[in-house]
């Protein structure tokens, strides 16, 4: 998927979007009154996107519904090791590799939502384990006043991140824990036509300007934002989201060379003893009014369903240069690749 390189983000003022649109479609599980019980969502999205799904899908059904807020790579650890008697039914938000990783090691259950057929192919799988809820963009997350400081440009390519001004002023997360942090790292090897050494030598170049390696993807924008490093690498929805937040010198850009991007996901848990509540959920996240809530509380992931509002803080994917990314290929060749990163990167000591 190439598109032309651009900059195209609008921060305007729109309306916030309410709870009282949410239905779910007649033809769906969720219809009021067939469902009881509780479910457990592990979601990989921000607390108040997460909180506002859940609240809305146990207003609209009656099913008692919690969330626990964590990220892609920890929710596949924690379903591995529950895999017998698992602790959530759904699982909803984070890059679609990591779902890919999960319905490999069988910790998945295939569904195909009637809502499902709304949304385009290439963003679900064609097996039924995962369906895409939105489409986030890979970007850079400066502050700008730390540049002005260092002396340094907002970074407008991957090789601008390895400026010597930068030294401990890139913040990212970690690829063993992070979706965001593996979504950066496949990006390396999509731009190296598949080469991974040649991957891997450009995260070991840049390991030598990183500060920290978060385990949470959302976190290096924070730590941006409160001006502890001048870059963070994050998906842009999240970078908008702190900035309309307060972090006021926050500026979005992204790499001339391309990009990676995300399909957030939803899917049902392997042997989820709610499964027709889970299948309720997944069918409640795929219409229009479901993924309108993100906007609502400063999310501004671009929807799936071709039917839900576009808001003009969300990023224009035709303006945006993303690399050609095979969630499944990356889904393969992640605990290989992150095993790697572990041991060649992560581990040693910075120059």
């Amino acid at each position: 998927m190439k598109r032309k390189a651009a900059l195209a983000f609008a921060i305007g003022a729109t309306a916030m979007l309410g709870l009282s649109g949410c239905v779910v479609d007649d033809s769906t599980a969720a219809q009021d009154g067939e469902l009881g019980g509780s479910l457990t969502v592990a979601c990989g999205a921000m607390e108040d996107w997460c909180q506002a799904m859940t609240s809305a899908f146990q207003e609209k059904t009656g099913v008692q519904t919690s969330f626990v807020r964590l990220s892609s790579g920890e929710t596949v650890a924690r379903l591995e090791s529950a895999k017998e008697s698992p602790e959530f039914d759904v699982w909803h938000g984070g890059p679609a590799d990591g779902y890919g990783t999960a319905s490999a090691a069988g910790l998945l259950e295939s569904y195909s939502s009637p809502n499902a057929a709304d949304i385009p192919d290439k963003y679900k799988d064609a097996e039924g384990y995962w369906t895409g809820v939105y489409v986030g963009t890979l970007g850079f997350c400066s502050n700008q006043a730390v540049l002005d400081k260092l002396g340094a440009d907002v970074p407008e390519s991957w090789e601008d991140l390895l400026d010597p001004k930068l030294k401990g002023q890139v913040s990212a997360a970690h690829p063993s824990t992070s979706g965001t942090a593996f979504t950066t790292l496949w990006t390396q090897v999509v731009l190296n036509d598949g080469d991974q050494d040649a991957a891997l030598g450009y995260a070991r170049s840049l390991h030598n300007n990183i500060l920290q390696y978060s385990k949470s993807g959302t976190a290096p924008g924070q730590t941006a934002g409160r001006g502890e490093v001048a870059v963070g690498l994050v998906f842009s929805h999240d970078c908008v989201k702190y900035k309309e937040a307060g972090m006021e010198d926050l500026v979005v850009s992204f790499p001339k060379e391309g990009t990676g991007y995300e399909i957030g996901g939803v899917g049902a848990v392997k042997g989820t003893k709610n499964l027709a509540a889970a299948q309720a959920y997944i069918d409640f996240a795929l219409t229009a009014e479901a993924q309108e809530l993100g906007a609502g509380v400063g999310s501004y992931q671009v929807p799936t369903n071709p039917e839900a509002s576009i808001d003009d803080r969300m990023v224009k994917l035709d303006d945006v240069e993303l690399v050609d990314y095979d969630f499944s290929e990356a889904a393969a060749a992640k605990k290989g690749l992150t095993q790697r990163f572990d041991a060649e990167i992560a581990a040693q000591p910075r120059e």
